[in-house]
């Protein structure tokens, strides 16, 4: 796939539509987290496609775009698998929101007290932070994010948990620093198998 601006838009655009029809199927107000994911994924998109038009650089956009990337996807998708998952499932998810919340308030910290950056790098975008630890920060994100839908033990959540994992690796080894962008873009694709996940009935929870 070659990225660019357009690429972004009309993928974005896309994917957004199917995350209103995910939100429109919701029964049940605690899945609504879960089923706005594809929603927030496509608005990410398309905020990267103005970062584009615009050459990059810290504007508003740029700032925009690390905000949902950073810390609030470990957080945002750790919650929503626990708000959806059944009881039995819920005690295993504890450990992937405890992930993403110290994540997400590190890295909201970093945002806070260092200027990022994109740059246009060939076909890709490249995001520019300086983290500490970034080795720790990683190992927590992709542990809420990605730990958290493998244990949701819904089926439709682990078959994309398990894309985002090869998602993932594949970006790191081909794209080592456009990883968050190429990465991100790959989940908001995976993300509309969540049209598939059946509508849980309030009267029985889902159970």
């Amino acid at each position: 796939m070659c990225w660019s601006a357009t690429a972004d838009l009309v993928a974005g655009t896309g994917i957004a539509a199917i995350g209103v029809v995910c939100v429109a199927r919701v029964r049940r107000v605690r899945d609504l987290p879960l089923a706005a994911l594809p929603l927030l994924l496509g608005a990410h998109q398309i905020i990267e496609s103005v970062i584009w038009s615009s050459g990059g650089g810290t504007g508003p956009a740029t700032l925009a775009w690390a905000v949902i990337a950073l810390p609030v996807l470990p957080l945002w998708v750790p919650l929503g698998a626990l708000c959806a998952a059944r009881p039995g499932a819920r005690r295993r998810l504890l450990a992937p929101l405890a992930a993403g919340t110290v994540t997400a308030v590190a890295l909201a910290y970093a945002l806070a007290t260092r200027p990022v950056t994109a740059e246009i790098r060939g076909h890709t975008l490249g995001y520019a932070l300086d983290l500490p630890r970034p080795g720790i920060l990683v190992a927590g994100y992709l542990l809420a994010t990605v730990g958290a839908l493998l244990l949701a033990g819904d089926p439709v959540l682990r078959r994309l948990g398990a894309l985002a994992a090869v998602g993932a690796a594949v970006c790191a080894a081909l794209w080592r620093l456009e990883f968050v962008s190429t990465w991100c873009a790959f989940a908001a694709v995976c993300s509309v198998i969540l049209l598939a996940r059946p509508r849980p009935d309030p009267a029985t929870g889902g159970a």
